[in-house]
């Protein structure tokens, strides 16, 4: 049974809202007011970020030295599932959990406000930890949350951080090394990824547009999701895993999409599914010229021109080493009967196709799922470096 593996929960928190069935009703009905301007995360300028505006969980007082916004975020997440890990725990016994989540900004807004503080007083403010903002602190602050203590670690891969999780999960499973898996990840806004991205002037003047002629950068955004993981029959199933590293360039993509091909590819092939089989594809999808136009190459010629396919950073923004997870997360949602609204989830842009990129079936908002068809649906993550990973989830 440890070939077969079921995400038996799942918690999420993104600038749509909190909680499954939250999220899952602004997800379906195009929320398009997921968005702010805030002035205070790059100089001398306005930008438009997808933030999390529902107040957060505090940790308990014994991991105080770990408290920072990115894990507050991820307690919301995980309070979500704390029930089913609760029901592993018991059947399989706390030390044969693992906890393995994704991240790329970690604490990093903490620090800043502390060395803006320390600036301005002399001194590091009292409830900063430098720990705060190491990158493997989220699954060792997610541990002790939850009481776990199997194998624990971090993956930080840029936007693909929170999707490779799945298949390090998979590994440590059928390894035998852990019988079950905490998975998930989040990122928090901050300055540097934003002064980052304003950089390299990618960043979008608006609400990004992902696949339009007019499209001119990303929105950046925040979020946390968690999952079980386990070999108990659950309601949906993690079905196949690809992952590819093309090392085409820093941060452009092979404008071949050769690595997005053939992750998507591998992991059909890993799901022993066809091309045909697949019945929706969450679309990286970031607005930049370069990564949708390698994405739409990499699409067209794997999947038929009719699978609908949409980009979800339309409500979210783009939540980096988040995004890969809470888009999974929106794959569940809506393959889950408790959260599905029969709907798939829709694509928010000016309707303008680019002419030069191959024509995508792209979902519009209120669109519903083929009851007579296939029911697997797939991610794509593409990350920095040609860090590539595409998940494909179904109905069990």
């Amino acid at each position: 049974m440890r070939d077969r593996l079921f995400l038996q929960d799942c918690g999420v928190i993104t600038p749509l809202g909190q909680g499954r069935t939250q999220v899952a009703e602004r997800l379906f009905s195009a929320e398009r007011d997921a968005f702010v301007e805030r002035d205070d995360l790059l100089p001398g300028r306005k930008v438009l970020v997808g933030a999390v505006t529902d107040e957060l969980p505090r940790p308990p007082d014994s991991l105080a030295h770990l408290d920072c916004r990115n894990n507050r975020l991820m307690l919301a997440a995980l309070r979500e599932i704390q029930p089913a890990v609760e029901a592993a725990a018991a059947h399989f016994g706390r030390h044969r959990i693992a906890v393995i989540l994704g991240t790329s900004t970690s604490g990093m807004a903490d620090g800043e406000a502390a060395l803006q503080a320390r600036r301005q007083t002399g001194d590091w403010p009292a409830s900063y930890d430098y720990r705060q903002q190491e990158i493997g602190s989220l699954a060792s602050f997610a541990a002790n949350a939850l009481d776990l203590s199997g194998p624990t670690y971090t993956i930080a891969t840029a936007c693909s951080s929170s999707a490779k999780v799945f298949a390090s999960a998979r590994r440590l499973i059928r390894a035998g090394l852990a019988d079950a898996a905490v998975i998930g990840g989040a990122d928090t806004l901050c300055r540097m990824t934003l002064n980052g991205f304003g950089s390299l002037e990618a960043l979008s003047r608006t609400r990004c547009n992902p696949f339009s002629r007019n499209r001119d950068g990303i929105t950046i955004g925040e979020g946390a999701c968690a999952f079980l993981l386990s070999p108990e029959p659950g309601p949906v199933e993690l079905l196949g895993v690809g992952e590819t590293s093309d090392a085409h360039h820093a941060t452009a993509p092979d404008p071949d999409g050769a690595g997005a091909l053939a992750a998507m590819a591998q992991a059909l092939a890993d799901a022993r599914l066809t091309p045909v089989d697949i019945a929706y594809v969450n679309l990286h999808g970031t607005g930049t010229p370069l990564n949708d136009a390698m994405e739409s190459r990499a699409v067209a010629a794997l999947l038929p021109p009719s699978t609908p396919c949409s980009s979800t950073k339309g409500m979210t923004g783009h939540m980096l080493g988040a995004t890969g997870g809470v888009e999974a997360a929106f794959l569940w949602l809506a393959l889950h009967p408790a959260t599905s609204r029969g709907l798939l989830p829709p694509h928010l842009w000016d309707g303008q196709a680019d002419p030069d990129l191959p024509s995508l079936s792209l979902v519009a908002p209120g669109t519903g799922m083929r009851q007579d068809g296939p029911t697997a649906m797939l991610s794509n993550s593409f990350g920095f470096g040609g860090n590539n990973v595409c998940l494909i989830l179904g109905i069990a």
